[in-house]
Order: C-alpha cells, then sequence, then structure tokens
C-alpha cells in the first residue's frame, strides 16, 4: 500500500504541477489572489463550470470551507476508484458504476467529468429514492452533455430487482448510504458480480437498537457488555460491530477487503471506508467469524439473514 500511495502522491503532484501551468489565469483586480488558489486546489482537467453548477463554487469562482471539505471528500474518494476504474477499462471495455445512495451526485459527476468524458465509453447510474434529486441530476447532465449517465429515483434496496439497470456492474460505490442502505449496497454488489466496491457507511442504528434491547441479559452474561451500557457507548459499538460484520461478509463472499480513512476526521466524523476488491477466494474463517460475532453479542436472530447466515 505504502508504494501504491506513493506512487499516487507523486502523479497527484506532477499532475498538479501541469495544471497550474494550463489552467486559466485568474482574473485580475482584488480577487485574482483568491481566484488563483482556487484553481490551485482542483484537480487536472476539472471543470469549473461543473462545480459552479454543483454549488461547490460561487458563480464568481470562489470556494467556501463547507464547499471545500465537500471537495476534498469527493476528490480523496476518486484516489480510489480511478485506479479500480482504469483497470475495468481495459481491453477497451466500457466500465459500469453504480453510485448509490446518490444524493445531488456530486461524485458520480466528478468521476464522469475527470475519467468517463475523457475515456470515452462507459456508464454511471446514480440510485436516489429522493424523486426531486434525480430529476435535478437528470437535468444537470443533459445541460452538461454527460449522456453516458443515468439516474434512478429508488431505494438501494429495489435496486437490485430493477429492470432498467444492467444483470452487472463492474464498480459499486456509496458514500454515507445512510444505516442499513450500506448493506443494501453490498447485496446490491453481490447480486451484480461487481468487480470492486468502494464504501463509506454512515449513520448505523440497527445494530446498535439490538444491543440496547438485549443490554440488561447481556450485562448478566458477561463483562463485555460494559463497552455497550452507555447510550454514547451503545452507539459506537453498534457501529463498530456492523462495519466488523460487513467486511466480514465480504471476504466470506470473495472479496479482499482493506479499511482506511476517508479523509481526516476534522472534516468528516463518519469517516471510515471500505474497499472491496473481488478475488473469488471466499475466506470459511471469516464466515466462521461472523457467525461467532452474531451469536456472541445475541444478533444471529435479527441480522443473520442481512449477512448471509441462517
Amino acid at each position: 500500500m505504502k508504494g501504491q500511495d506513493d506512487r499516487q502522491q507523486t502523479a497527484r503532484g506532477k499532475g498538479q504541477s501541469a495544471a497550474r501551468q494550463s489552467r486559466p489565469t485568474a482574473s485580475t483586480g482584488g480577487g485574482a489572489a483568491q481566484d488563483a488558489a482556487v484553481l490551485a486546489e482542483l484537480r487536472p482537467g476539472q471543470s469549473v463550470e461543473l462545480l459552479k453548477e454543483l454549488h461547490i463554487l460561487t458563480r464568481e469562482g470562489r470556494l467556501n470551507q463547507d464547499s471545500r471539505r465537500k471537495l476534498k471528500q469527493v476528490y480523496h474518494l476518486y484516489q480510489f476508484i480511478e485506479p479500480l476504474l482504469a483497470d475495468a477499462a481495459q481491453d477497451g471495455h466500457a466500465p459500469l458504476l453504480a453510485d448509490h445512495g446518490a444524493g445531488k451526485s456530486y461524485l458520480g459527476f466528478i468521476l464522469y467529468d475527470l475519467f468517463f468524458k475523457q475515456l470515452g465509453r462507459g456508464e454511471i447510474y446514480g440510485i436516489e429514492w429522493r424523486a426531486e434529486l434525480v430529476q435535478r441530476s437528470r437535468e444537470l447532465a443533459a445541460r452538461l452533455g454527460f449522456a453516458r449517465m443515468h439516474f434512478l429515483d429508488m431505494s438501494v434496496a429495489d435496486a437490485s430487482a430493477a429492470a432498467q439497470l444492467p444483470e452487472r456492474f463492474d464498480i459499486v460505490t456509496a458514500l454515507h448510504a445512510c444505516d442499513t442502505a450500506t448493506d443494501d449496497a453490498i447485496a446490491f454488489g453481490l447480486a451484480k458480480q461487481a468487480r470492486a466496491m468502494v464504501l463509506v457507511p454512515c449513520c448505523q442504528a440497527e445494530v446498535a437498537a439490538s444491543l440496547r434491547q438485549n443490554k440488561a441479559l447481556q450485562l448478566s452474561r458477561t463483562p463485555l457488555a460494559e463497552l455497550w451500557r452507555d447510550p454514547i457507548h451503545t452507539r459506537e459499538m453498534g457501529s463498530q460491530i456492523t462495519n466488523v460484520l460487513r467486511c466480514l461478509h465480504l471476504e466470506a463472499s470473495g472479496y479482499q477487503v482493506t479499511v482506511t480513512e476517508l479523509v481526516g476526521w476534522e472534516h468528516s466524523l463518519k469517516n471510515e471506508l471500505i474497499l472491496a476488491r473481488w478475488t473469488g477466494a471466499r475466506k470459511r474463517s471469516a464466515a466462521e467469524r461472523l457467525t461467532a460475532i452474531l451469536d456472541e453479542f445475541g444478533l444471529r436472530q435479527a441480522l443473520g439473514a442481512r449477512f448471509g447466515v441462517s
């Protein structure tokens, strides 16, 4: 990983250097220095007009602190996804990417702008249950000429059976898909035989609710239940256990899993990034540990089916 990170840092440094030479000069006047600082933060080839349409940049081309955090998250996630797309695009293949819980489709639009547009093939499907956001994304894609972007107003859970979606996808992403939507995205990826999944979980409440329900029984059974006696610990333990179960489920299903930080904690508290690559090697030990953890925490009856345990 360190060698790969070093190569990414080197490539990024070279790209930023070239971009500073090729980008348009900031407008003259009192805001020239601010304009130049904004341009220096953008990736090479990034459309300024797209960022304005997404309201990441103001109409004057400025970047406020909240937008800077959003852009930093999406760019950092792009660094993980771009090599996966490049691998999927080999031998003339047209990569297919599904973005679950797409929201305003920041990630999808930037992926298209920086990768798919230049590649000239491949498609992105943004899946979002809020119809007004889907319609807005459709209109923006039409204005920008992003013809290979598609948007569906449906839940993540319903997407696997949707007839208008391809039978297979190369990459599945879910950035801050709330609660069980991340599990639904994993189920979608498994059903679609995805080569890779890139997941940033958010707001996991289901396991915490089960821990609260069984708290009295667990306190009498094991001293480990002290780890979730208090409500704030219950919430954090629920989140931790959920992500561990997800990783074991992916490993048991034939994926190599890496867990890391998305960005610095000062930018987002929902910061865990799960990167899964298909290898076909289904780990029996992962399946056994998954079952053991469900049993240890009294979660098997409530959650076993979600993680492939009967």
